[in-house]
């Protein structure tokens, strides 16, 4: 059997920049991603494609809150099922489309994929993850009052709603990504993280005001699947050390024992790299050889070791 890579692309990477956020925009930038998967598959690995949904469940949220006075909300696990049918048939289209163009007998699909969380995660108690769109202190006071919600200011931009932010410990479609992996689609799977889903007394799930880590499910998803390569697509091409500072330095090779050294000494934001190299770490040791990470347009170069940053045990 081929070698399998969990590819996870950021829900960022599906956005340009600022003017170009419509769908087709969106469609545009993931086609490029498309473009790099189908070379990776070329290069001999069954793929297993997941992404990010943060912006586009922001979107969908930003609709709701301004249709309030017509229509009811979309509760935030739905708006993940949304965005994980909506970027999954995107990148079904666009792989499809990449295939065809390369003469490749490869097909692509998506699995709406439920992951389920503790009830009892201490972040349901402490919510920390901000979503949605920036308000006043008053309309956060008036959503705290009506809505329930919690809310925080977010690095004086303004004031946002904020939900927990669980640790995966069961993908519940497990088994149905495996039996299609194992005949030969690509498959897209644990979007945005996953719906998180909550499991009661008896056994019944129940969907999650919550928002999972994606990089944390891709790990998951990855070991669960024995994968080979655990490979994360983000916005450099390299992992730093002092990213931003003027000793700023790009590694091309980390261990698993100097990943957790760097994590320990602060090197990696929390928003940004840390739960990245988080991900990577919970792989190898849970079984993975190796990962890598680097920007959408250098997967193959990467894998062929001529840039990013490889970790390994």
């Amino acid at each position: 059997m081929k070698p399998i890579a969990v590819v996870a692309i950021g829900g960022n990477s599906l956005i340009a920049d600022k003017d170009h956020q419509s769908v087709p925009d969106q469609y545009r930038a993931c086609a490029q991603t498309c473009v790099h998967i189908a070379e990776l598959i070329e290069h001999g690995y069954n793929v297993v494609v997941t992404h990010g949904n943060g912006p586009q469940v922001g979107f969908i949220l930003s609709r709701s809150e301004l249709a309030g006075h017509e229509l009811h909300p979309v509760p935030l696990d739905s708006c993940g099922a949304d965005t994980q049918g909506a970027i999954g048939y995107q990148l079904q289209m666009a792989l499809h489309n990449e295939f065809k163009k390369r003469g490749m007998d490869k097909r692509a699909v998506t699995v709406v994929t439920q992951v389920l969380v503790d009830k009892n995660d201490p972040s349901f108690k402490k919510p920390s993850k901000p979503i949605g769109s920036f308000m006043s202190r008053e309309e956060a006071e008036r959503r705290r009052s009506e809505d329930h919600w919690d809310v925080a200011e977010d690095a004086g931009r303004g004031w946002r709603r904020v939900v927990a932010s669980p640790v995966p410990s069961r993908i519940v479609e497990l088994e149905a990504i495996r039996k299609l992996v194992a005949e030969d689609f690509v498959v897209v799977s644990v979007g945005g993280g996953g719906i998180p889903v909550v499991e009661d007394g008896g056994g019944e799930l129940k969907g999650a005001a919550a928002v999972i880590d994606k990089d944390l499910a891709s790990s998951l998803l990855a070991r669960n699947l024995k994968a080979d390569l655990l490979l994360i697509s983000t916005a450099v091409e390299k992992v730093c050390l002092n990213f931003g500072k003027p000793d700023q330095k790009a590694l091309d090779r980390m261990t698993l024992a100097e990943a957790e050294k760097y994590i320990t000494e602060g090197h990696f934001k929390p928003g940004s790299m840390l739960p990245k190299i988080k991900a990577i770490v919970e792989f190898l040791k849970g079984g993975g050889k190796e990962a890598i990470i680097t920007n959408p347009e250098n997967l193959v170069r990467a894998v062929k070791g001529e840039t990013g940053t490889r970790i390994t045990r």
